[in-house]
């Protein structure tokens, strides 16, 4: 299983405050829908045991599961109208009980903190995963062996805020850079995924 968990600081929570027909005013949304894009599909498919959290305003994360998600499309258009109904549905999610959106999407009442715990517990290893932070000062990706099972963390457009910079450094194994400039998120979700499609870029 790989997984993503995207911050996204500034999306609102209200529903009502997201327009599809401007979806990047809606705190730069269409980050996180190319995000979503890049983690589940692929050209006329979708990838098998991925699964993208985006962590919206620190209390609410929505997951989709590419195993189970269906009548979900790569426009940003599509996923923004997702992420809406799984907003929309907050009311269902009582304590870290989900609530169930759509086939292949949840949304928990759950910030950074308690969403990490839940992918991977306090020491970043287990239970269902390794801890790995995307971050621009990191080690080159290219020199590091792909972990099994890894729990990628990365931000949207702004840094990671020190409160969130300290609950991932408390639960990361290590911390990696895809490339020598900062890439936009959805790139490096996809750089990622080439560099474990190809086993660390050693098979082609």
């Amino acid at each position: 299983m790989r997984q993503f968990v995207v911050i996204g600081r500034d999306v609102p929570t209200d529903p009502d405050a997201i327009s599809l027909s401007d979806i990047p005013g809606a705190g730069r949304l269409d980050l996180l829908c190319r995000c979503v894009s890049a983690g589940v599909f692929l050209s006329h498919g979708i990838r098998e045991a991925v699964r993208v959290h985006l962590v919206v305003a620190d209390e609410f994360t929505v997951t989709f599961d590419s195993d189970t998600l269906r009548h979900l499309h790569p426009d940003e258009r599509n996923v923004a109208a997702r992420i809406r109904d799984a907003l929309a549905a907050r009311d269902d999610a009582i304590g870290h009980m989900p609530a169930d959106v759509s086939p292949g999407v949840e949304l928990r009442r759950m910030g950074l903190d308690a969403t990490l715990d839940r992918l991977v517990g306090g020491d970043g290893r287990g239970p269902d995963g390794t801890l790995v932070q995307l971050h621009e000062e990191g080690d080159p990706l290219g020199d590091a062996e792909p972990p099994t099972d890894p729990v990628f963390v990365l931000s949207d457009h702004h840094d990671f805020a020190e409160q969130e910079a300290d609950a991932i450094a408390d639960r990361a194994e290590r911390r990696l850079r895809v490339g020598p400039e900062p890439l936009h998120a959805d790139h490096t979700v996809t750089v990622v995924h080439n560099w474990l499609d190809t086993d660390g870029y050693a098979s082609y």
